[in-house]
């Protein structure tokens, strides 16, 4: 190899001023611009182990997430302007900066920290006692109490008590429960209105107080001995008696029937059926009413069977009891169905037990009981009265008026102290099942807050039972009664729907009640009103003329509670949709019979 001179090396260096290596002028890597650095860059962390995930971060809370991380130095943070649309010439330069770090004193949802809210009456804080609406967040680990996060129910006692409700894990993301719906909607139904329950609560319609057109029946005084709270060790059992009792659908009433022969009214509706139209908005669980068109008269029905005949329990409650699907054979006799059954019998003994049955001491109507016939029945008859009552839903544009009679029961009557007359009540019951189960609603044991924390029981029961409550309230303003007398009645054993024991009883006056629990007299008028227009502006939409040849065609509607939406829908159905189901029940049984003969 040729030596290599030193001419040569300075012949192949640039031949200018400057040494090392060429600058160039460009500011692009293959079109992309660079984002310089200096020795002034603070430098975070590229993976930090040590802090909280998500994990962490739940139980830190959101104020713990938002001061660990708002103030972390990202890599190239400073150079993320250089790449940003520069909207002002000194925004990229100005910056607010908090350093300051999370007190551990304050008030927070954090580990070890614990959260107060206090009502009204209320003192002190958890283990103390209270006033009323005291609730309380306790928190886990260290100041707080162990056991994870849970709320207190603490009306009027000692937080920490075992019937509150625990929010778990992802409480508020538990699926909705699909509940069935109390018919099998049929293919063949046709669909004519859908309406939700927010446009039924802005109706209202101003109806004067009914009139009595006729009264049947009897009653029996009220026993006054069961408004007193028993002594402890003598508590009184709720019996089972049999008496007669009916319940008869409207179509099926031949008082009603009458009166819809002499026209003196153009709706004719029974007390149960029409509470639950009225109060429809405060409904859960699915219902249905049947609507048989006969000429210019419409009769609220309801099927054998039917639903709204059974008394739900807890059904406004914000953890309802668990369907069967959803519960254990341990709690089957705490789903809903086990409980409206419970809940009816109850009523319907409850009724005849706390009457002084006294063929000399009480009181008679006009009319015998239009259903009972002494003949077939071994049965004596129970203390109850029909009253048919009339009322008026005319409005100022109607041509003709518009009448409606509905026929009312009031169980017993008892004598006022001041006056001395005879006053008519209705008798429910309220049950308790287990106030430590599931769908308990938060209530407070009877036996031993009935007698001292009565308001707070009922207000407990308002929130939970708000559709029932308001239906029976319903039914006593329509019957135009004096009082309604509400009992209490606890399960003997909690694990045991067989036995019962009588707690007591309260009376109130149905208006007042009323006023307490926020009902709407006007808007249930307003309610039945504009079912009726629909079924009447139908008949005048679809009429052809061989239906007006013959009008007295009978047209058949059912209108159905969503059994998961706030919603009422309006179907029109053949006129013998339900009366096949009748006929095949009975099939059976007269081949059995002529089998036998």
């Amino acid at each position: 190899m040729d030596p290599v001179s030193i001419a040569d090396i300075v012949g192949a260096l640039p031949q200018d001023d400057s040494w090392g290596p060429p600058v160039s002028s460009e500011t692009t890597l293959n079109g992309v611009p660079y984002a310089p650095f200096s020795k002034s860059d603070k430098l975070g962390r590229m993976a930090d182990w040590t802090t909280e995930g998500k994990e962490g971060r739940d139980r830190g809370g959101r104020q713990a997430y938002n001061r660990a991380y708002r103030d972390q130095q990202v890599y190239g943070a400073q150079a993320g302007s250089l790449f940003a649309v520069q909207l002002a010439e000194d925004e990229s330069s100005f910056s607010v900066v908090d350093n300051t770090r999370p007190s551990t004193r304050g008030r927070g949802f954090g580990r070890g920290g614990g959260t107060v809210f206090r009502g009204r009456g209320q003192r002190g804080g958890f283990g103390q006692r209270g006033g009323r609406g005291g609730f309380q967040r306790v928190g886990a680990g260290r100041g707080g109490q162990p056991g994870g996060d849970r709320f207190y129910d603490n009306r009027g006692g000692r937080g920490g008590g075992r019937g509150g409700r625990r929010f778990g894990w992802k409480d508020w993301d538990k699926p909705q429960r699909n509940r069935d719906s109390s018919v099998a909607i049929r293919p063949e139904w046709t669909v004519l209105e859908e309406i939700d329950f927010s446009r039924l609560s802005k109706l209202n319609l101003d109806t004067p107080d009914g009139e009595d057109i006729d009264q049947y029946g009897f009653l029996y005084y009220y026993d006054r001995s069961y408004d007193k709270a028993p002594v402890r060790n003598t508590e009184r059992k709720l019996q089972s008696l049999d008496r007669a009792a009916y319940n008869v659908t409207t179509t099926a009433d031949p008082v009603i029937h009458d009166l819809a022969e002499k026209d003196e009214a153009t709706v004719f509706a029974t007390a149960d059926i029409l509470s639950m139209l009225m109060c429809a908005t405060r409904s859960v669980y699915s219902w249905d009413i049947v609507i048989v068109q006969q000429g210019n008269k419409i009769f609220f029905d309801k099927r054998d069977n039917a639903s709204i005949d059974l008394v739900t329990v807890n059904e406004n409650a914000a953890d309802a009891p668990l369907e069967i699907s959803e519960s254990s054979k341990q709690d089957a006799i705490n789903t809903p169905g086990a409980l409206a059954l419970e809940a009816t019998i109850i009523n319907h003994n409850f009724a005849l037990q706390t009457v002084l049955e006294s063929e000399t001491a009480k009181v008679e109507f006009p009319h015998s009981n239009p259903f009972y016939n002494a003949a077939d029945e071994t049965e004596p008859l129970a203390s109850k009265a029909f009253k048919y009552r009339r009322f008026d839903l005319s409005l100022e544009k109607d041509e003709e008026p518009l009448n409606l009679i509905v026929r009312t029961e009031v169980d017993a009557v008892m004598k006022n102290t001041v006056s001395g007359d005879d006053q008519q009540i209705i008798v429910k019951a309220l049950n308790e099942f287990d106030h430590k189960a599931q769908g308990s609603g938060g209530a407070l044991d009877w036996r031993t807050k009935l007698a001292s924390q009565r308001g707070a029981v009922v207000a407990t029961e308002m929130k939970n039972n708000s559709v029932k409550l308001a239906r029976w309230t319903t039914q006593a303003i329509l019957a135009k009664a004096d009082l309604m007398k509400l009992g209490f009645v606890a399960r003997a054993n909690p694990r045991s729907a067989s036995a019962h024991i009588v707690l007591g009883a309260v009376g109130y006056k149905p208006r007042d009640f009323a006023t307490q629990m926020n009902l709407n007299l006007s808007n249930g008028w307003g309610i039945v009103r504009t079912i009726v227009d629909l079924v009447r502006s139908y008949e005048d939409e679809e009429e052809d003329e061989e239906e007006e040849k013959d009008s007295e065609k009978p047209r058949k509607f059912i209108l159905v509670k969503d059994p998961n939406k706030s919603v009422l829908r309006l179907y029109s159905v053949p006129a013998n949709t339900f009366e096949e189901d009748e006929e095949a029940e009975q099939v059976p049984e007269e081949k059995t019979e002529e089998d036998e003969e």
